[in-house]
């Protein structure tokens, strides 16, 4: 078949060609907060693995929101790549589920340049990000896969290049977001394009990705676990369509109440569920979401009206605009589009909440 050149694969030749671990400096990887500790590129501690429900520990083992960061004036970047597992959903891009992109500059300066390209059923391989650059220092980040683990990563760099840190996030703290399939960036076509990664490029801030497919239920553990990140800065709670009316009634207050435990002036930001398709059509579905949009709306004005003024509740009625349903994939997951509208608000809702500039 004759493709579009853009379309086809190209294998990185093998001369001129060094590769280095970007666990190495001055490489700095983002989105990790366990792993000089655990040594595995994995969004949870390995000491959870036995006071975490398996689904959980399995997702964590997904790269969601994991950055390489550096600054170099190679003419070309590869990657060489060891997954877990090849691609396997439906409803979501390869290059989503398991591939790297690459952003090319500074702070709110960064530009998409390109996504790894590999062949279907692939668990390993090499791939260019870009090449035929001039020889000019750039700052480079690259994004994880968001569905898929990953066991080894390589940066094949000319042997002649320069390699420096990158430039530093405007604030060492941390932005976690915790919830759903969509927090964990299902269905972008890219991993650059997961809300939380949009946010962090808008911000320059570190944001860690602990969205868990299904699977963000509010639970008490993982409210441990995240109030013991290091340079914890701003939570975002995004979990509410992991779970029932009453699951979020039980779960939302303990989970607030153990972060303030350890966290009393920790900002945090309350967001209720996306609209979906189905909601136009399915009555309990419309009034599901809309129960737990006002629960969680009452619940942050009860606490802030106690004193917790550090406490925001963001709607999700409008977080995917004006025809939201096409905005998704399969009348839930977001688009692209669906994700930038989404980051959008959340962008300057925590600008708003860290009382930041620009």
């Amino acid at each position: 078949m004759n493709l579009d050149p853009n379309m086809r694969i190209v294998v990185p030749g093998g001369e001129g060609v060094v590769w280095h671990s970007p666990r190495a400096a001055p490489f700095r990887l983002a989105g990790f907060p366990w792993i000089e500790r655990d040594g595995k590129y994995r969004r949870l501690p390995l000491s959870s693995q036995t006071s975490i429900r398996e689904p959980v520990h399995a997702l964590a083992d997904c790269t969601a929101g994991g950055q390489i960061r550096f600054t170099t004036d190679s003419p070309f970047l590869h990657l060489s790549v060891k997954l877990t597992a090849p691609a396997d959903m439906y409803h979501m891009p390869a290059t989503g589920q398991c591939g790297f992109d690459c952003y090319v500059g500074g702070p709110r300066r960064k530009r998409y340049v390109g996504t790894t390209k590999f062949r279907p059923g692939a668990d390993a391989y090499e791939s260019v990000l870009f090449e035929g650059f001039d020889r000019r220092k750039r700052e480079v980040t690259i994004h994880f896969p968001l569905y898929q683990g990953v066991e080894e990563v390589y940066v094949g760099l000319a042997k002649d290049a320069s390699i420096a840190s990158p430039g530093e996030f405007d604030d060492d703290g941390r932005i976690v977001f915790y919830g759903t399939s969509i927090t964990q960036g299902g269905c972008a076509s890219r991993p650059g394009m997961a809300y939380p990664n949009i946010v962090g490029r808008r911000l320059n801030l570190e944001c860690v990705n602990l969205g868990f497919s299904g699977n963000g239920k509010g639970e008490a553990e993982l409210a441990r676990i995240i109030r013991g990140i290091d340079r914890l800065k701003l939570l975002v709670l995004d979990y509410e369509p992991n779970v029932s009316l009453e699951q979020f009634q039980e779960t939302l207050p303990v989970f607030v109440d153990l972060l303030r435990s350890e966290h009393p002036a920790l900002p945090i930001l309350v967001v209720s569920g996306i609209k979906s398709a189905l909601g136009d059509f399915q009555e309990a579905v419309r009034l599901k979401r809309e129960l737990c949009r006002d629960f969680a709306r009452d619940f942050v004005l009860e606490r802030r009206s106690s004193g917790d003024l550090n406490l925001r509740f963001l709607n999700g009625d409008a977080l995917l605009g004006r025809r939201y349903e096409e905005c998704t994939v399969d009348g839930v997951h977001p688009t692209d589009l669906g994700f930038q509208r989404m980051s959008d608000a959340m962008a300057k809702a925590i600008r708003s909440m860290l009382a930041m500039k620009g």
